[in-house]
């Protein structure tokens, strides 16, 4: 799992890594690409952190890579280096162009070198099968690509993203072996002045995009960074902010990567452990230890309104009746805290 940032020069984009990571990327000692994690702000860890008062807290995170492309081919060392990214934040320069028309263009002129790129792949690909001579040593897998590669080929010179195309689960997975930028799911995120923090809304409205689009003012959170968190609170009641909006982008990102959370509490740790939405009680098991999934017998459950509404007290949730035990066919739900029952 891994998102990574792509943006422009002079977009903001290395600053809001630094502000959602902590890692500065400027002094990467040349570094091509930095990596960091960021910890995904969730209120519900934090009660639960406040009612444990755990030796150690663990929330869950989302890896950010940031590419310095300088020099002569930068497009080259973009596609080396996040070309596995699971997932594209794309940066946007909307302080130094405060006209929607102009950020709009910016916006597209990296997304047609993404599209560009793409739009190479299939065309390189489509002209080795056209010289291929013996059409039966394509293996199924290659028929099945071959067969999506026009389909993709028009989406792409309409100028549309592959992930634009409507493609099945299936589809995509039968993709996996290309190195598509567009296919991969992509957050917007317009970095304003710190007079017109409602220009993000402005250019959602002109763009029409179906990927999500988040503002932030670089500027304003860079300088939150160095405030404790009361100091914080007060800045941001000034400025009349509910939250910092890197929070709002971490927690886009971690829901653009399919992800999500479920807990386990205890006075040592309180931790939120990562597992892909959809995920069974037993795979959710091996996240902590392979000898969970393998042994796995039953899960004990609350879900963590339950455990909220009985006043944060594991006796009380099972006093009520409302503490669960699941078997292998279980889907884990977001904020499910869990106890798992195993034997190796």
């Amino acid at each position: 799992m891994e998102m990574g940032i792509l943006g422009l020069p002079q977009s903001g984009k290395s600053t809001l890594f630094e502000i959602m990571t902590g890692v500065k990327s400027g002094q990467s000692h040349g570094e091509t690409v930095v990596r960091g994690q960021a910890s995904v702000p969730d209120e519900r860890f934090d009660k639960l952190v406040e009612i444990y008062k755990p030796a150690k807290v663990s929330p869950a995170k989302v890896p950010f890579s940031d590419v310095h492309a300088v020099g002569e081919h930068p497009w080259e060392a973009i596609r080396q280096n996040l070309s596995g990214a699971d997932a594209i934040l794309h940066v946007v320069d909307g302080f130094s162009l405060p006209d929607v028309s102009l950020t709009l263009d910016a916006y597209r002129k990296l997304e047609d070198e993404l599209v560009l790129s793409d739009l190479l792949i299939i065309e390189k690909k489509l002209e080795r099968l056209a010289k291929m001579s013996n059409k039966k040593a394509i293996s199924p897998q290659e028929t099945a690509q071959n067969d999506l590669l026009p389909r993709l080929k028009d989406c792409l010179e309409a100028g549309k993203p592959i992930r634009a195309a409507g493609l099945t689960p299936a589809e995509v997975l039968t993709l996996r072996s290309f190195s598509f930028w567009t296919i991969k799911p992509e957050l917007v995120v317009i970095n304003v002045a710190e007079d017109h923090l409602s220009f993000a809304d402005s250019f959602a409205k002109a763009a029409h995009l179906a990927e999500p689009v988040i503002g932030i003012c670089c500027k304003i959170e860079a300088e939150l960074t160095g405030l404790d968190a009361a100091d914080q609170k007060e800045f941001l009641a000034s400025m009349g902010i509910a939250e910092p909006a890197f929070g709002r982008i971490i927690r886009g990102a971690f829901s653009l990567l399919g992800r999500m959370s479920f807990f386990t509490v205890g006075e040592d740790e309180v931790k939120a452990w990562v597992i892909p939405v959809g995920t069974k009680a037993p795979k959710a098991a091996g996240a902590i230890h392979n000898d969970f999934e393998r042994g796995f017998i039953k899960a004990e459950i609350m879900s963590y309104d339950d455990f909220t509404a009985h006043g944060g007290s594991a006796s009380q949730v099972k006093a009520a009746g409302r503490l669960r035990l699941e078997g292998k066919e279980y889907i884990v739900q977001d904020g499910d805290i869990i106890n798992f029952r195993f034997n190796v």
